[in-house]
């Protein structure tokens, strides 16, 4: 399924297995996860509220980081490509990947086009192999 930012899918299963599951199929495409912000813990701790498990994910793969950032130095603010983990109110988990030709084309760079489009190529991919 695709929003105006990314793409989505919604899957059946335990949040920490769908976690693990996203986790595994962006290292496939050779993404890392740098950055990782449990949403729900910091709601707690930051509001004292309790709220769904939720999990922001900042996934990077370094060679088509260098990439980008050589061809702009200020696409750095846009970085990394952010997925979402979350588990919905009838107890299924929605994986979200940010588009990266829609979140690189603020830029209107066309230097950085190319490699959007090779991130955007990846993280379908990531998509399929959530679904399979």
């Amino acid at each position: 399924m695709s929003t105006n930012l990314g793409f989505t899918v919604v899957l059946e299963g335990d949040f920490a297995d769908v976690e693990a599951k996203t986790r595994e199929a962006l290292m496939a495409e050779g993404f890392g996860v740098l950055t990782e912000i449990d949403v729900q813990a910091t709601f707690k701790k930051k509001l004292d509220v309790d709220f769904r498990p939720y999990k922001i994910l900042g996934a990077c793969n370094p060679p088509l980081a260098y990439d980008a950032l050589t061809a702009a130095s200020d696409i750095g603010l846009l970085l990394p490509c952010n997925v979402t983990v979350v588990q919905t109110d009838d107890g299924k988990i929605e994986v979200a990947l940010i588009d990266p030709v829609v979140m690189l084309g603020v830029a209107q760079n066309p230097d950085v086009a190319p490699i959007a489009e090779e991130v955007q190529a990846r993280m379908k991919r990531v998509l399929a192999a959530l679904q399979a």
